[in-house]
């Protein structure tokens, strides 16, 4: 019998492993700079926290893993990174102790949906939260931050979307007007969009369908129904933004997939490569009632998160390297049970003194343990033979220059860190 992973997952094995630090440390240095402080919760919640009542986007509703656990709780694997912020900053009372509060995070999600490029049942997503402040200033540091994230790595003309939902009162006057125009073109929509013109008009403007895109032509749009102060804090980013030089295109048809979305919506946008017109690598909004929602007070934030995964795949597309693997320093050979026990030791005191060092534990000839040495790219070889150990002493060989020195065992340490210096 083999063994496979599930499908919708993958493996992410040694060699890959350097790019994926590389990015996650990118990624905390950048958003460290900002003053955003990592948050790590659970990859499961009881499942009101994910499936609550005015949540209706298909991600909650079609695409969660849900289960009970043996005390036959409802439980959800997170399907993405807010709402599980949200209820821990609610739970445990972080806004007590902060006016403005700055979080980011990175980690697994999971959604039932088809497998492809980019996109997997279990991915990897970092992402911010700014809580506790409605000016459009705060918009504007979250939307530079996603911007830069991008434009830092060196991927090309990245640009904002960016769109406008308003407040309370500006959603539902627009989705009144957009009940009213698409109500006599009912019979016309895709099934999904005439389950939603009654419950959820504005997730039509998400949709893919052909045939409802060209409906939608004529349509009106969120920001032709802003109310004042909505409009208000529209202009204002956008006059924040273009002080800082950002490049953003108004998307009139912009709302994201999840419904607690409101006032600004945005993506960020590059050119790759092979991705042809799906270049979104990242985006998100602002809201104001999921605070509330979940139990705790009225208070405002705005986020943005990123798949991993595609940004290393549009990373890879555009050639770009984000790091190289940690080069060996130096590999031990040995001849046997007394050269492996001197061999051995020291290769814990070249580890204690942070030099990346290896030896050969399957006693292999001298000729195999080269090949080994060089294969691992190592700097130096140390060479622990039987005369030289009588005399404590190692020979040190550099595979580049092909110098050699023989030294003494006690001064080994000193020796390389003088070289590696």
């Amino acid at each position: 019998m083999s063994f496979t992973k599930v499908k919708g997952t993958y493996d992410v094995l040694p060699a890959e492993s350097p790019k994926w630090q590389a990015l996650e440390n990118y990624i905390r240095n950048l958003y460290g700079l900002y003053q955003y402080k990592e948050i790590r919760t659970p990859m499961m919640e009881y499942s009101q926290v994910i499936h609550r009542e005015s949540e209706d986007s298909d991600m909650v509703t079609k695409e969660t893993y849900n289960f009970k656990d043996k005390s036959d709780r409802d439980l959800t694997l997170r399907p993405e990174g807010t709402a599980g912020v949200i209820r821990s900053y609610v739970e445990n009372k972080i806004y007590a102790t902060s006016n403005l509060s700055k979080f980011y995070y990175i980690g697994p999600n999971f959604r039932y949906e088809r497998p492809q490029k980019g996109r997997f049942r279990q991915f990897m997503q970092f992402g911010i939260e700014a809580l506790g402040s409605t000016d459009a200033s705060v918009d504007a540091e979250v939307i530079t931050l996603a911007y830069e994230t991008i434009s830092k790595l060196g991927l090309k003309n990245a640009v904002v979307k960016i769109n406008s939902l308003g407040d309370q009162a500006s959603k539902s006057n627009y989705r009144e007007a957009l009940k009213a125009y698409l109500a006599p073109l009912k019979h016309k929509l895709s099934p999904d969009s005439q389950l939603r013109l009654e419950k959820n008009p504005l997730r039509i403007l998400d949709s893919k369908d052909p045939v409802d895109q060209e409906l939608l032509l004529n349509a009106p749009m969120p920001l032709e129904h802003l109310t004042e102060e909505s409009m208000k804090h529209y202009q204002m980013l956008v006059e924040l933004l273009s002080s800082l030089h950002i490049p953003y295109e108004l998307d009139k048809k912009l709302v994201r997939g999840l419904d607690y979305y409101s006032h600004t919506v945005f993506e960020i946008h590059a050119t790759i490569d092979g991705f042809g017109a799906q270049n979104a690598l990242g985006g998100g909004g602002r809201y104001h009632e999921l605070v509330k929602e979940m139990g705790g007070p009225e208070i405002p934030g705005i986020g943005f998160a990123f798949g991993m995964e595609r940004l290393l795949n549009a990373l890879e597309a555009e050639g770009i390297t984000l790091s190289q693997e940690q080069r060996l320093d130096a590999y031990l050979i040995n001849f046997g049970n007394e050269t492996k026990k001197e061999a051995f030791k020291s290769l814990y005191e070249l580890r204690n003194s942070c030099i990346h060092a290896e030896m050969d534990f399957s006693n292999k000839n001298f000729k195999t343990q080269l090949k080994d040495a060089i294969k691992l790219n190592a700097k130096y070889v140390i060479i622990f033979g039987d005369d030289e150990l009588k005399l404590g002493q190692v020979t040190v060989k550099n595979t580049e220059t092909q110098e050699q020195s023989t030294i003494a065992i006690k001064e080994l340490v000193a020796y390389m860190k003088g070289f590696l210096s």
